[in-house]
């Protein structure tokens, strides 16, 4: 197993849930945390701890943020007019990593940042390699011609297990997207339940 690969799965286990929808969850399996205290963590959790819960699957859903990363976005989201939650997560769709995510060009969020790392995607036809670049509305996002034929790029787009959501306009026979609008949160699909009302309350109190 990649050390990437188990990441993914340690953080899903951590949630105890299956943050992505993935088939080979082990969460599909078992419902507690990793480790050998694991199954011990079914006590009620504090108001605090739901605010770092949601904070965590926010931040581990779009490829394990650091905290400083996060923090940034949030910060951004809360200077805006607006509500903040929504605000939050239009900002994290608008990363690059998680358009190239989102329009199937590769299999997990993870391995889209390091898909726009290596340079196989352009930007209204510029390469772009900062997997935390925002895309604006009405972009049009490429898989560079070199890089169209790669088998996992192939396979990606043939994934049966999540679509490819409406604020995006997708040509798989051209590997081209296009951001439409910036979703709300009703508008992305998520396997579970995000509460960005609650990383709002965590913030507001540390």
């Amino acid at each position: 197993m990649t050390k990437r690969t188990s990441a993914k799965y340690k953080i899903d286990r951590r949630m105890g849930e299956n943050i992505w929808g993935r088939p080979k969850s082990p969460v599909n399996r078992r419902e507690y945390g990793p480790g050998q205290h694991g199954q011990r963590r079914k006590g009620k959790i504090s108001d605090f701890g739901l605010q770092l819960r949601a904070k965590q699957k926010l931040k581990g859903y779009y490829g394990d943020l650091t905290e400083k990363q996060f923090r940034k976005i949030y910060a951004e989201a809360e200077r805006r007019r607006g509500d903040t939650g929504e605000i939050l997560i239009g900002l994290l769709e608008q990363r690059l990593d998680a358009v190239v995510y989102r329009a199937k060009f590769v299999a997990t969020v993870f391995a889209a940042r390091q898909f726009v790392n290596h340079g196989h995607v352009t930007v209204n036809g510029k390469r772009v390699n900062i997997p935390s670049y925002q895309v604006k509305e009405g972009d049009v996002i490429e898989v560079r011609q070199k890089s169209k034929q790669l088998a996992s790029v192939i396979e990606a787009t043939q994934l049966a297990e999540r679509d490819v959501p409406d604020y995006l306009e997708v040509d798989h026979s051209k590997m081209t997207a296009t951001f439409t609008r910036t979703p709300a949160l009703g508008d992305v699909p998520y396997p579970v339940q995000m509460e960005p009302n609650l990383v709002i309350e965590y913030y507001a109190q540390n």
